[in-house]
């Protein structure tokens, strides 16, 4: 069976995103940061902001809950920018592969709608795809943006 399309997740796969690089400063110990990332800017509070909600609004609940922790809790979107390495050479590579077999590619991200824009402009391998689906609602590029060969 022929290969019709791929899709391609960007966070991990081609997009080098992790949290650790920013925490790792901030909290030193890597026992009180694992039990900050365990408790607190968990996957379920950040996939809130990834579904819509606001930063703001996230940001606010979690502080309600753990005041004494505000200014990690903002730093998760403060600096995000620093939480991006930059791009992972092997999935820009299989991008390239792709691509030039004539592959249509797609993009898909759970990216909140927030910061995907600013990994947009940065990362031209991001505006390759034939589309680009952000999960997130109310942003899309251009919208979803459609290249044509």
């Amino acid at each position: 069976m022929a290969i019709k399309a791929v899709v391609f997740d960007f966070g991990g796969v081609l997009i080098d995103w992790n949290p650790e690089y920013v925490y790792s400063l901030l909290i030193p110990d890597a026992t009180e940061r694992r039990w900050f990332m365990d408790n607190l800017v968990v996957s379920d509070w950040v996939l809130q902001q990834d579904s819509g909600q606001t930063i703001a609004d996230g940001n606010a609940e979690l502080i309600a809950r753990f005041p004494e922790h505000e200014a990690l809790i903002r730093a998760f979107y403060e600096r995000w920018q620093e939480m991006v390495a930059g791009v992972l050479e092997d999935g820009v590579a299989q991008v390239d592969k792709l691509e030039a077999a004539d592959v249509p590619l797609f993009g898909l991200t759970n990216w909140s709608a927030e910061t995907f824009p600013w990994a947009w402009e940065r990362f031209p391998v991001l505006q390759r795809f034939r589309e680009v689906v952000v999960s997130a609602p109310c942003w899309q590029p251009n919208p979803i943006r459609r290249f044509s060969r």
